[in-house]
């Protein structure tokens, strides 16, 4: 029997449907979403050769050190963010491009785990007459945060394939493009709410619940 989601996927706090029992698992979701972001970022970091011994600012599963400001105004405003930036050290890399994109695309992968993982443990839960809403809010946040990491704007994964991209020319550019990437993505969210108009919500979402669905069975 599929399992029935009580919310909507992506998820949104809407002050006009205001109910505390979304709220706390929606935060409970994001600090999940969050964590696994960038402890993936890390891992991925450690083994493709920027090794640090005792970087517990880095490998660390404590929620809250990973929460970043900007990225956590996009999750109340929009849906989905980033965590706070997991330092690395490209020039440890063997190939450092490459290397950046792999180690920043890590994280998304990793959100998508843990949604089809989270969406198992769901699937059981509703075998044995347990309510899995709080699941599947947890699999909604991290499959939503997975699939918008493909818009081209930094720090989210599509834009750090974006950025390395660049010719070495554009040495400037690209510092300038990592710079405002946060504040442009909370621009376009606000933008997007305000007018109603999404220009990338419109593609991504779909794609979303068309893995939740299958996900969740």
């Amino acid at each position: 029997m599929p399992i029935e989601s009580l919310w909507p996927v992506p998820f949104i706090l809407d002050p006009n449907t205001f109910a505390i029992d979304a709220v706390v698992a929606f935060c409970v979701s994001v600090l999940v979403t969050i964590t696994i972001n960038a402890e993936a970022q890390a891992f991925m970091a450690q083994f493709l050769g920027d090794y640090r011994p005792g970087a517990k600012d880095r490998l660390n599963f404590n929620a809250f050190l990973h929460v970043g400001v900007l990225g956590s105004i996009c999750y109340l405003v929009g849906g989905f963010g980033w965590p706070r930036t997991v330092e690395i050290d490209p020039g440890k890399f063997e190939h450092p491009r490459l290397y950046t994109v792999l180690t920043r695309a890590a994280g998304p992968v990793a959100n998508l785990l843990m949604g089809s993982i989270v969406g198992s443990i769901a699937m059981l839960m509703n075998a044995f007459q347990y309510n899995p809403r709080v699941f599947l809010m947890v699999v909604g946040v991290n499959v939503t945060t997975a699939i918008y990491n493909l818009i081209p704007i930094p720090p989210l994964a599509g834009g750090v394939l974006l950025s390395e991209l660049m010719p070495r020319g554009f040495d400037r550019v690209k510092w300038w493009f990592n710079q405002i990437g946060p504040y442009l993505i909370l621009a376009i969210i606000l933008l997007e709410r305000i007018r109603g108009e999404s220009p990338f919500g419109g593609y991504l979402d779909r794609l979303v619940v068309a893995i939740f669905k299958y996900i969740k069975g």
